[in-house]
């Protein structure tokens, strides 16, 4: 034990996190040259595509005569469980800020979550090789964060390997070595994934005794029991060893085909034990709190159950992601899924195609507390699901407290940005000499759709935002429905402040006239509130030349045949209906 390292890379994203991986895992000799790629340890095709981390990834790497386990973490907000978990399992982490933008939203975030876990904490700049790095100005940043010195904060440069061994020496002088937690055998569950011959495949960090293959044991909060498979640790491959000692990084192979039988935060241990009052489970996780809702629902009411596993599997690589089921009377049977950000939307919504096809996305909304005239209390998570509004007394919507990190010379636009929503501004603090911290509480609908691509626009990418819940809020708040071809199409209800509603729904309907594909009959877009229409658009009919085969004649001919067409539009406009492609929904999610 006292030749193991446990810990995790925190940053910002697009901070280096991943890059600095990779140069760990070169300088390790973890992975062989010729197999080497960026982004090694991101192992997704979408974290390649879009360049970001998703998923937590655990390595083991051999440095010398020391074991280090590392757990690359995502940057975004939208992750930031993933970042609680590994922060869990470990005893240190490794503070990367980027040298040319500073100290930004989520290093704020990240660093108060290690230190609420009370990790020791190694502060670095990563890209001091560019040509606009701020090395001086972003030491004095991290310095005032962490009270040290700034000659005790290292300067790196991931992309060249510059100084990452000395970080990594470091990370072995300063991080402690796990401590033993006696024999009972406990081990901490903080991911897992599914595997078809292995079953339910759970990530650990052991806090006591061992593991060994064929080992009875048990998860303490599902009661479920079973015999070890296999167990042994990520390089970063799944890598089998005979046993998992105390204070290793690895995985327990359980042979559970259920996804249900494991959750993420839960202890393995022998199962005798579950019965003994004196035995104490590890601390697990703060259940995260779902911030955005949205519907999925399946083409056709066949696929429900394969929908209802591939949401079973994702759970399991994503324990952040909710679900629960849900029916509407225009498209069937679906499922509610909870979301921690906009973001998360996204990648779950591209997952689910690739693994399941075809799906119809309802517009995301928040979760809103209505009390009712008869004195009961009701949570809606979608706009279908608001009561008539003559038994409404009042609704009320969540509300998170902001903060955006920007340079100096940009707080003047950031000012003006946050203005045009609804907002109550608290203070600014000034972090160094090139840095401000903006503290505004605001309605989370308001910044769950476009707020962010906005801040990165109007500040050249150099804002940063993190958010946190704090509490309901009662409003002025109405039904906004879209109608097409006079059908109701509940995934486009929204629920919005009254004073937004014509804007809101002109806004809508513009859009939808853009990407809804032409018909062969004129299509109607509606925004109405109640039963009355406050904005309206048309798409004109796709045009066929009907007398395209005739060579002369008389006009009156042609005339007979389009005055045909005329009667046979008019009649598909009345009782047409429109088939909308996956992408409409899509496109309207990233409003």
């Amino acid at each position: 034990m006292n030749n193991t390292r446990n810990f995790v890379i925190i940053a910002h994203i697009d901070h280096g996190k991943s890059t600095l991986a990779d140069r760990l895992l070169e300088l390790t000799q973890t992975v062989e040259k010729r197999k080497m790629q960026a982004q090694y340890l991101d192992q997704m095709d979408l974290e390649r595509e879009r360049g970001i981390t998703i998923k937590l990834q655990p390595v083991r790497m051999h440095y010398g005569e020391y074991n280090l386990n590392l757990i690359d973490t995502p940057g975004h907000v939208d992750f930031s469980y993933e970042v609680s978990r590994s922060l869990a399992a470990v005893e240190g982490a490794i503070l990367l800020v980027d040298a040319t933008k500073g100290v930004q939203a989520q290093t704020l975030a990240n660093l108060h979550l290690a230190q609420q876990q009370k990790l020791v904490i190694i502060p670095a700049i990563n890209k001091i090789d560019l040509p606009n790095a701020r090395t001086a100005e972003v030491k004095e940043e991290i310095s005032y964060l962490l009270g040290v010195e700034p000659q005790e904060i290292l300067e790196i440069s991931a992309k060249s390997g510059q100084n990452v061994k000395e970080l990594l020496e470091r990370v072995i002088e300063k991080v402690p070595p796990p401590q033993s937690s006696g024999e009972t055998p406990r081990a901490l569950i903080f991911d897992s994934t599914f595997d078809t011959y292995k079953g339910v495949i759970a990530f650990v960090r052991v806090f006591g005794g061992s593991f060994k293959r064929g080992s009875p044991v048990g998860t303490f909060a599902t009661r479920a029991k079973f015999e070890v498979l296999e167990t042994g640790y990520f390089s970063p491959t799944l890598t089998q060893a005979d046993s998992l000692e105390d204070g290793q990084i690895g995985y327990i192979a359980t042979g559970f085909k259920d996804p249900g039988q494991l959750r993420v935060g839960d202890t393995i241990t022998n199962p005798k034990l579950f019965e003994d009052k004196n035995f104490q489970p590890l601390s697990g996780y703060k259940e995260p709190r779902p911030m955005v809702f949205a519907s999925f629902f399946p083409e056709n009411a066949e696929e429900y159950d394969t929908l209802r596993d591939a949401l079973q599997k994702l759970k399991l690589t994503d324990a952040s992601l909710s679900f629960e089921p849900e029916s509407s009377a225009g498209l069937g049977r679906g499922f509610r899924l909870g979301f921690l950000g906009m973001l998360h939307v996204e990648i779950i919504s591209e997952r689910l195609r690739r693994e399941f096809g075809y799906l119809i996305i309802s517009t995301p909304s928040v979760e809103y507390s209505v009390d009712l005239k008869n004195g009961q209390n009701e949570l809606i998570r979608s706009a279908a699901m608001l009561p008539d509004p003559s038994k409404i007394e009042s609704v009320a919507e969540p509300i998170v407290s902001m903060e955006i990190i920007v340079p100096n010379s940009f707080v003047g636009a950031i000012m003006e940005l946050v203005a045009a929503y609804r907002n109550v501004y608290h203070n600014t603090e000034f972090l160094g000499k090139e840095t401000a911290l903006l503290k505004y509480d605001m309605p989370l609908s308001e910044i769950v759709t476009d707020f962010y691509d906005k801040l990165k626009s109007v500040s050249s990418g150099y804002a940063s935002m993190s958010y946190e819940p704090k509490g309901m809020q009662k409003g002025d708040l109405i039904r906004l429905d879209i109608l097409i071809a006079k059908d109701l199409v509940e995934p486009f209800s929204r629920i919005i402040p009254r004073e937004k509603a014509y804007q809101e729904g002109r806004m809508m309907v513009t859009k939808l006239k853009d990407i809804i594909p032409p018909q062969m009959f004129e299509i109607s877009i509606q925004a109405a509130i109640g039963g009355k229409v406050i904005a309206a658009e048309s798409i004109r009919a796709k045009r066929k030349d009907v007398t395209q085969h005739m060579y002369g004649g008389d006009i009156t001919r042609r005339m007979k045949l389009w005055k045909k067409q005329k009667e046979g539009k008019a009649r598909m406009k009345e009782t047409g209906r429109v088939n909308l492609p996956q992408d409409v929904f899509l496109k309207m999610l990233k409003r």
